[in-house]
């Protein structure tokens, strides 16, 4: 989950405020307190911590209460907002102008820059343009194989010279052919930023090459440090955004967030993961909203596009809506599952889900479920597929021995069916919120036998 330890920490917060009889000065002191410890665990900034609490209590004791809210309602939205507004008030999204649009990736070793050029490449190519990827990383001995890779991955054009060791002029060489694409993603070579001799190096590129974006990886893992580094390289090449990479692991994340307070430049991008699929245009407010539990529709809607086509779901309403469903349908909806990721990640998008405290090993067993569930509907036959109320216990147990599972989960899976069709009836019947509810209650015990 992104920055999990953080929002979690903000989440108890906000908790506090809820649970609060009366809003006065001694709560908000308690309050502002609770967001300066949890931003400093996360390796934010000191100063920039003392700045954004200071906004949240002025703001807090000295503003009118607005029509229609609470006390605790203002706390909480004061506090929602002056987040947001940390972190850039509004998402500041890439446009791409005029073409070849170049964007050059700097930042330190190992933070991430060959495969967010990876990510960034299949970004703009799944938007319609003609991207390629520029390797100028000459010092790394595996970069030049590693960008060949993940252009293959993404399935993109790609431009290197592994004999060639001096970055200026291979791209001197390859200039011109270059005019063709939309999109250049050129990756530079990973660097200490007081390292002289590669400030020189990014200075030059730059110079020549004259991108339209400089964006600057940054780990999540690289703590206060952040500061420092961010300001030489907004130095030597004048950083127009941040991506910020790792940011589904454990580390505090607080450092590569507060980097572009140094930078004067937003953050545009968040690495959530291995996969090239996994990067986010970065959005402030919907960030916050999946920080504090609250959800990301958006996002949600943007990986459902992916993994399912619109006639595939206009199809599979169109059944819904006719109480039709059945095993084949389930495993669609299964397969498209997959696609959108982990259950933790796609459930921390939907509103409410988020403030949940679901067990990990809960959400793991789950991803276990889909898995096997999956390997058990291709051990059945279509007319199984497509009414499994036919499986008698002997078909079971034929089932279990193909797909290599045992029989309680084939069980699992039938009974996961049945309770897929009740709800669709529930919908189809208009009986309403109430009856679906008393309705789910109920299905954790429903006895599940065969013929």
């Amino acid at each position: 989950m992104v920055l999990e330890k953080l929002g979690e920490s903000i989440k108890n917060t906000l908790s506090k405020v809820a649970k609060a009889i009366f809003v006065d000065e001694r709560l908000i002191n308690e309050i502002v307190k609770d967001i300066q410890r949890a931003l400093l665990h996360s390796d934010v900034n000191v100063n920039l911590v003392f700045d954004l609490s200071n906004k949240i209590k002025d703001r807090a004791l000295k503003e009118d209460l607005p029509r229609g809210l609470s006390k605790k309602e203002q706390l909480i939205k004061i506090i929602h907002e002056e987040l947001v507004s940390f972190l850039g008030k509004k998402g500041s999204k890439i446009k791409v102008g005029k073409k070849p649009f170049k964007i050059m990736l700097v930042g330190l070793f190992g933070n991430g820059k060959t495969t967010t050029a990876g990510k960034l490449g299949k970004f703009f190519a799944k938007r319609g343009n003609k991207v390629a990827l520029v390797g100028l990383d000459v010092h790394r001995p595996a970069a030049m194989h590693q960008i060949e890779q993940i252009a293959k991955q993404a399935k993109i054009d790609v431009f290197f010279d592994k004999k060639e060791k001096n970055a200026l002029k291979i791209w001197k060489k390859i200039k011109n052919d270059l005019s063709k694409y939309d999109v250049l993603i050129i990756d530079t070579a990973g660097r200490d930023a007081l390292s002289k001799d590669l400030i020189k190096e990014i200075e030059a590129l730059n110079k020549e090459i004259k991108p339209q974006e400089n964006l600057l990886i940054i780990s999540a893992d690289i703590g206060q440090a952040a500061q420092e580094q961010a300001e030489q390289f907004h130095k030597s090449c004048g950083v127009t955004g941040v991506v910020a990479t790792k940011m589904d692991g454990t580390a505090k994340g607080g450092g590569a967030l507060s980097a572009c307070s140094a930078t004067k430049a937003p953050i545009k991008f968040i690495g959530v993961g291995e996969k090239l699929d996994d990067l986010e245009e970065f959005d402030p407010e919907r960030f916050v909203g999946r920080m504090l539990g609250l959800g990301d529709i958006e996002a949600l809607l943007e990986k459902a596009k992916d993994a399912i086509s619109e006639e595939e779901a206009g199809d599979l309403s169109k059944k819904l809506l006719k109480g039709e469903f059945n095993l084949i349908d389930l495993y669609d909806q299964m397969r498209a599952m997959k696609k959108m990721g982990p259950l933790s990640k796609v459930m921390e998008m939907i509103p409410g889900f988020g403030q949940i405290k679901m067990p990990k090993e809960m959400l793991d067993v789950q991803e276990g479920k889909l898995d096997k569930w999956k390997n058990i509907m291709d051990s059945m036959n279509k007319s199984e597929l497509e009414d499994p109320e036919t499986i008698t216990a002997k078909k079971a147990e034929r089932i279990s021995k193909g797909s290599g599972v045992d029989i309680k989960e084939v069980r699992e899976l039938v009974k996961q069916y049945r309770m897929s069709k009740k709800m669709m009836k529930k919908f189809k019947g208009k009986k309403g919120m109430k009856g679906i509810e008393k309705m789910m209650k109920g299905m954790g015990n429903m006895p599940m036998k065969f013929k």
